[in-house]
């Protein structure tokens, strides 16, 4: 199947710690085995059947890398909410939305998403902490604590209808909140929250309810590659991502 794609490859503001490490102007032009992480995710999506990519870019540099990729630049907004939100505005749904420092994305993996996607408005890809450590035993991530799992966000996400934008929204309030889940819980009464708190609450559950809130239908679907769940957002990560890549070239 062909589908649009949205990459985030705005840069923070004040400048970003990680491409100072690396020795460039802006994360998405780190280099990885010779290539960019903007280029090696714009590769897996394009053969994964993705015919209309588009960037989400801050800087110049970003933009021309992008425009020489064959994409279609789009000026980043003041987060990544707001600048996902302007872009299915622009590319319309349904959008298949991704991030620059998705480094290790496959192909197969993306098909294997849109192909277990459920019946939904959006839906987002997140891997269960024995899966990563399965795949990846040295990464550090931030888990989700829930009753069906610890879970980690695989940045991947599928933005079925325009009804998605409202779930959108809802992310900007949820981003300040991501790293303490019993605060996300909380917007959704005092009966969810105290079925987290004991323990009961799965993460599928969760994102329905978010998801009924925002009026939207919304659904997970859970990775079998834990690999899908290593973004490059620390120098660790960066150090990790490369000495994967090594080795698979080896």
């Amino acid at each position: 199947m062909s589908f649009s794609a949205l990459v985030l490859a705005g840069s923070r503001g004040g400048g970003d710690p990680l491409a100072t490490y690396a020795g460039v102007p802006d994360k998405a032009l780190i280099e990885i085995d010779g290539t960019t992480m903007l280029a090696r995710v714009v590769a897996a999506l394009r053969e994964a059947g993705a015919d209309r990519i588009h960037v989400s870019v801050s800087s110049e540099a970003v933009r021309r890398h992008a425009e020489a990729l064959g994409t279609i630049p789009l000026q980043a907004a003041a987060g990544p909410s707001a600048s996902t939100c302007e872009g299915l505005a622009y590319a319309g749904a349904p959008l298949l939305l991704t991030t620059a420092d998705h480094a290790l994305l496959r192909p197969e993996w993306v098909r294997e998403f849109l192909d277990r996607v459920p019946d939904a408005d959006v839906a987002a890809l997140l891997a269960e902490r024995s899966v990563v450590e399965r795949d990846a035993p040295t990464t550090r991530r931030t888990w989700l604590r829930f009753a069906d799992g610890h879970w980690s966000g695989c940045n991947m996400f599928w933005l079925a209808t325009p009804a998605a934008d409202a779930a959108l929204a809802l992310w900007s309030d949820v981003e300040r909140d991501r790293k303490r889940p019993w605060r996300i819980v909380r917007r959704l009464g005092p009966g969810l929250l105290l079925r987290y708190l004991s323990g009961r609450l799965t993460l599928a559950d969760a994102v329905a309810a978010l998801g009924r809130r925002a009026g939207v239908k919304a659904r997970i679907v859970a990775s079998r590659h834990g690999l899908a769940a290593v973004d490059v957002d620390k120098p660790a990560d960066l150090d990790l991502v490369r000495s994967l890549v090594e080795q698979g070239a080896a």
